[in-house]
């Protein structure tokens, strides 16, 4: 299970599975488990905005810091998706 980062943000790791790669680019946010009961799914757009598919059990701060986060770091964790899936942002 690919990590975008080996550092936790606001105690989530940001991740995606092999079972991800056909969607479009997308960010699970989960604890240490990294399960995906509780996580939180991001869909990332062209522009780093993201689009909440699920917000799992992270409050309105964390999600909100993590959407930032993502939003100034979508370039560089785009590198680690597209190595492992042929399919880019979210269009919607």
């Amino acid at each position: 299970m690919p990590k975008y980062f080996d550092f936790m943000i606001c105690g989530y790791y940001l991740y995606f599975t092999s079972h991800c790669i056909i969607e479009a680019m997308h960010v699970h946010a989960s604890d240490k488990r990294l399960t995906e009961a509780g996580s939180a799914k991001l869909f990332v757009k062209g522009n780093g905005d993201t689009e909440v598919k699920a917000r799992g059990i992270l409050t309105d701060k964390e999600l909100r810091i993590i959407r930032e986060f993502v939003k100034d770091n979508y370039k560089e964790m785009y590198i680690r998706w597209s190595s492992m899936s042929p399919n880019g942002f979210c269009e919607g």
